[in-house]
C-alpha cells in the first residue's frame, strides 16, 4: 500500500532517576553516598532513503517511542541509556507541525538524519551533592521527561520529470517502457493508484521519472482523486503533459492540455513556472498522421504558446528515443 501522507506521535525516552544510596561495608555502619546517575532518555532519529517509498510504517503505528533510561544504584552504578529508536523515511518526507502544518525539515535528499524528538536527560545521584557540609546526602534528582511531539508526516516523490495527464493517457505505458518499472496497465480509468517512479538511462547518464496518478477536470477542488496525488508533482523540475490522440470520445487535444494545465495553476501558480514539455501520445491510432485535424491543431496551439511537441506512441515504441533525448537534453540545461 502506498502512503503519502499520515500522522505521527513521537515520544523520545525519559531520564533514568539518580540513587539514593549508601554504602554498607563491614565494620562501617555509616558509609558515605554511592548513589549513581540514572541513563539518559533514548532519541528518536529519522533517516531518508532512497530505497523506502511510502510511510506505510507509519500508519499502523501512530506511537513511536524510544527506550527510556536506567535508574542508578548503589556502588555508583549508572543506569543504561535508553535505546534510540531510528526510523526509516523516504526521501522527499516533509515533517510540518500539528494541525497548523508549518514545516519543521523537508527530507530533501537521501541519507538525511534528522532526531525528531530528544531524550531526557538523567537525573543525578547522591554521590553528586556530598559536600563538606553534607556528607551524607539524600538527595538525587529524577530524569527529566523525553521530547513528545505530533507531527504530519507527507511525501513529495522526488523525481527529476513528472508525467501530468488524464486517466488512460497511457503515461503507465510510457513509464514502463522508458524505464523497465512494472507498473500496473489497464484499459479503464484511474488504474494508476500510486504514483510510480521509473529510472531512465542513456549511456553514463540517469534520470527518474514519475507516474502521477490520471488527473481529471475539477481535481485541486478535490474532484477524482482530488488533491492527493499533485503534491507530488510540486519536486518535479520538469512536467510532462500527456495528452491522448486515440480517444475514442473524440475530446480536442488543445482543450484537454488547457484543463490539465490550469488544474496545475489552480492547485499551486508557481508549478508552471517550471520548464514542460508535450507530449501527443497514442499517435499509431490516428489514420493519418500528417493529416489528423486533432494532431494538426494541438501542433498549431504548441507553436503559438512556445510549447515544444513530442509525438509519440509508448506502447508501439515509435520515436520514445526521441523523447528520451529531449529529457535528457533538459536535464543537462538544468
Amino acid at each position: 500500500m502506498f502512503i503519502d501522507r499520515t500522522n505521527v506521535i513521537f515520544s523520545a525516552g525519559k531520564g533514568g532517576d539518580g540513587s539514593t544510596s549508601f554504602r554498607r561495608e563491614k565494620f562501617i555502619p555509616k558509609g558515605g553516598p554511592d548513589g549513581g546517575d540514572g541513563g539518559d532518555g533514548g532519541d528518536i532519529v529519522l533517516i531518508s532513503r532512497k530505497n523506502v517509498s511510502s510511510l506505510i510504517d507509519f500508519k499502523s503505528n501512530h506511537h513511536i517511542k524510544a527506550g527510556n533510561g536506567g535508574n542508578g544504584s548503589g556502588n555508583n552504578r549508572s543506569g543504561k541509556h535508553g535505546a534510540n529508536r531510528i526510523m526509516e523515511v523516504p526521501a522527499g518526507t516533509i515533517i510540518k507541525t500539528f494541525p497548523e502544518e508549518e514545516i519543521i525539515f523537508d527530507f530533501n535528499d537521501e541519507n538525511i538524519e534528522f532526531v525528531i524528538a530528544k531524550g531526557g536527560k538523567s537525573g543525578a545521584g547522591n554521590v553528586r551533592f556530598k559536600s563538606s557540609i553534607n556528607q551524607a546526602p539524600t538527595k538525587a534528582k529524577k530524569g527529566k521527561p523525553g521530547e513528545s511531539i505530533r507531527v504530519i508526516l507527507e511525501l513529495k516523490l522526488i523525481a527529476f520529470a513528472g508525467l501530468v495527464g488524464f486517466p488512460n493517457a497511457g503515461k503507465s505505458t510510457l513509464i514502463s517502457k522508458l524505464s523497465g518499472a512494472k507498473p500496473k496497465i489497464a484499459d479503464y480509468p484511474f488504474t494508476t493508484l500510486t504514483p510510480h517512479l521509473g529510472v531512465v538511462y542513456q549511456g553514463y547518464e540517469s534520470l527518474v521519472i514519475a507516474d502521477i496518478p490520471g488527473i481529471i477536470e475539477g481535481a485541486h477542488k478535490g474532484e477524482g482523486m482530488g488533491t492527493n496525488f499533485l503534491r507530488h508533482i510540486e519536486r518535479n523540475r520538469v512536467l510532462v503533459f500527456m495528452i491522448n490522440m486515440g480517444d475514442a470520445s473524440g475530446a480536442d487535444p488543445v482543450e484537454k492540455l488547457k484543463i490539465l494545465m490550469n488544474e496545475l495553476r489552480s492547485y499551486k501558480k508557481d508549478l508552471l513556472r517550471k520548464r514542460h514539455l508535450v507530449v501527443a501520445n497514442k499517435i499509431d491510432l490516428l489514420d493519418n498522421v500528417e493529416e489528423s485535424n486533432e494532431l494538426l491543431k494541438l501542433r498549431e496551439y504548441c507553436r503559438k504558446e512556445g510549447l515544444e511537441l513530442v509525438e509519440i506512441s509508448a506502447l508501439k515504441e515509435i520515436n520514445l528515443n526521441h523523447l528520451k533525448n529531449k529529457l535528457f537534453k533538459l536535464l543537462n540545461e538544468d
